[in-house]
């Protein structure tokens, strides 16, 4: 920030005041630049849009030993509510595609202060240590966790009915926040949305983890269907004609096809 600040400062020195404004208002470099009263730039700049709320979500994936998948899936299915009685679950889902013995959870935290003490209780819960973690721990090979926000414009939205699978599509952003790449990835996403090819679970925004980073959660009500709805978007010109924008602010995506476990609220 200081040293966009410090160009904004040398362009008001060598630029004659007339072309201030243009110049805000064209240039990405220093990002949202504020005027007041059309014409007078303000001290006010933004990379993104700031968060209303201090709801969070953090993406869990934990890797686990091939021998030991299905044990694993079998303990956490028998003991997941030791967990689930300290804070909320948003879903739980076993990697079919895109990531072999894999799991992925979404946990939902409405502060900071309020994850800390949830995992200061679960090390003071012997039910949860004795029960699942000495169990559970020695069958995993790896943990990663990401603290991700709701994008501004999006929100959780249920699936219309249980029993489909679930896509979670991570793009890796080019550098500068959705100032730079908002817009065109939510044109991207949205138009996807409404054209009926997919349902949109949710867009989550890392703020811990990879920044620059967006999660797309899409169901599909089988992975065949995902195959039919991808063919017919890639036919539809407003969808390719979104995309083609917002690729040129991508570096990289992966995906991964996912099916919810029994305990999972999104199913």
């Amino acid at each position: 920030i200081r040293y966009f600040v410090q160009i904004w400062t040398r362009v008001k020195r060598l630029a004659p005041p007339s072309s201030l404004t243009e110049l805000a208002r064209s240039s990405r470099l220093i990002g949202n630049i504020c005027l007041k009263n059309g014409d007078v730039p303000r001290d006010c700049i933004s990379t993104e849009p700031q968060q209303q709320h201090g709801t969070f979500y953090e993406f869990r994936t934990y890797r686990i030993l091939p021998e030991k998948n299905a044990a694993f899936l079998k303990l956490t299915n028998e003991k997941i509510h030791l967990r689930t009685a300290h804070s909320e679950l948003l879903g739980y889902w076993s990697v079919e595609y895109g990531g072999l013995n894999q799991v992925f959870h979404i946990w939902k935290y409405d502060s900071y202060a309020q994850r800390a003490g949830v995992r200061a209780s679960l090390a003071q819960d012997p039910k949860w240590i004795e029960e699942y973690i000495s169990k559970a721990m020695p069958m995993l090979m790896s943990q990663d966790n990401e603290v991700t926000y709701l994008v501004p414009w999006s929100k959780v939205d249920r699936p219309p009915k249980e029993g489909g699978v679930y896509e979670l599509a991570s793009f890796q952003m080019r550098p500068g926040g959705p100032a730079v790449w908002g817009e065109a990835f939510q044109a991207a996403v949205s138009t996807h949305a409404a054209g009926g090819h997919a349902h949109l679970v949710g867009v989550f925004h890392s703020e811990f983890g990879r920044l620059n980073k967006v999660n797309a959660l899409w169901w599909y009500e089988s992975p065949d269907q995902r195959a039919a709805v991808r063919h017919k978007a890639h036919g539809d010109a407003r969808v390719v004609a979104a995309v083609r924008e917002s690729v040129t602010y991508l570096e990289s995506q992966t995906n991964k096809l996912m099916f919810p476990c029994p305990y999972s609220p999104l199913k």
